[in-house]
């Protein structure tokens, strides 16, 4: 009997827990799924938000404490700060509404017994899982782009150190995830264009993945095909209530994708870059796609497949189709354009193979730098 082709024997899995409220209005369904819960909300201190956070408190009652004091990248000491605010008051759950940054921080509360010094040493190799805390979460994210709704890790940063964590644990898949595209209106432009392109960042590293399985990759290529099509007439109508709605659904599906095979190469250049320099991580972690993508033609036929139904067309089309699509948003794809020089790439290029995030790649070095140098972005 003739052996069947293709991708037979191959055994995968996929999992996420997370309940999945979508939709204009959805915000409104917050106070029943906190059930009478007390509550700790981590949001930002902005108007928007206290109006938001206004909203809730008359039709859920006052939060136990708020957190309004959330940095950009969720830094140890901050967080060390919060947690002793937080002390040991009563609450039953966490209500994170914001973006990435929001949720990253309410995932490390969550963990933390009262004190932030477990979390450290955990995600330090130092600590034991069984001296964290395990805090409900109902998220709601502002930002069509981190996908940490759906995740059960935060990213964590000790500025001091130049060093970027993990924070890993089942127990951090929110409850819910809440996303409402009317909360999304009104953000600037640029957080538009670098939330997106985070989205598609976790997309298209879902795909080139040794953790890729067949529904993270249906997830990825429906995410990044409407990201693409929609980011762009977005950032020229940001007020589109229905393009606001199709981004969330796509950032949404990319993090559906990424939260079972994790980031990749692009996101592992991205930390040192955005540690050392600043660049906002939607950025850090986007601007190496098209080299990313053009060092990977031929090298798997399950992520060429992917990534035609993508593009349409091979990937060194693709990788120059990419280019463009960055180039129209006004991002660049040069290293020395975020204020690295040769020297320091060559560095974090080396660190981000040997990088957790770098063994996830499916490529390799010499492939990568060779694609960037044939694009014109080499050191």
């Amino acid at each position: 009997m003739r052996r069947p082709q293709g991708d037979v024997g191959i055994v995968w899995t996929y999992r996420n827990p997370v309940r999945i409220e979508f939709g204009v209005g959805a915000f409104a369904k917050l106070p029943g799924l906190m059930a009478g819960r007390r509550y700790v909300l981590v949001t930002y201190p902005e108007p928007a938000f206290a109006r938001l956070s206004d909203r809730l408190a008359s039709e859920a009652g006052p939060p136990a404490a708020v957190v309004d004091d959330v940095s950009p990248n969720p830094d140890f000491v901050r967080l060390a700060e919060q947690t002793a605010r937080l002390g040991n008051r009563p609450y039953d759950v966490i209500i994170a509404l914001g973006g990435g940054s929001v949720i990253d921080t309410a995932k490390a509360l969550a963990a933390a017994p009262g004190d932030f010094a477990p979390v450290r040493d955990f995600v330090e190799g130092d600590g034991d899982a069984s001296a964290l805390a395990s805090t409900p979460i109902l998220a709601v994210p502002t930002t069509a782009g981190t996908g940490s709704e759906v995740t059960c890790w935060a990213t964590l940063w000790d500025e001091a150190a130049q060093k970027k964590y993990s924070l890993a644990r089942d127990s951090l898949y929110p409850e819910r995830a809440v996303v409402d595209p009317e909360l999304m209106q009104g953000k600037p432009r640029d957080l538009t264009v670098a939330t997106g392109l985070d989205a598609l960042s976790h997309a298209l590293e879902s795909i080139w993945n040794v953790n890729a399985n067949a529904i993270s990759t249906q997830f990825a290529v429906s995410a990044a095909r409407r990201i693409l099509a929609i980011l762009p007439r977005l950032v020229e109508e940001p007020e589109c209530l229905a393009f606001r709605t199709q981004m969330a659904q796509a950032a949404l599906f990319a993090g559906l994708a990424f939260s079972n095979t994790k980031t990749a190469l692009a996101h592992s250049l991205s930390y040192p870059i955005t540690l050392r320099h600043g660049v906002a991580h939607g950025i850090a972690c986007s601007f190496t796609l098209p080299q990313v993508l053009l060092s990977l033609a031929g090298r798997n036929d399950a992520c060429t497949e992917a990534l035609i139904a993508i593009f349409d067309t091979k990937p060194s089309q693709a990788a120059e189709f990419l280019s463009w699509f960055m180039d129209g948003l006004g991002v660049s794809c040069h290293p020395r354009d975020y204020g690295v020089g040769g020297d320091e790439w060559a560095d974090i290029v080396e660190g981000a193979f040997a990088g957790e995030r770098g063994r996830n790649f499916i490529g390799t070095k010499p492939e990568f730098l060779a694609a960037c140098g044939a694009m014109g972005y080499g050191a």
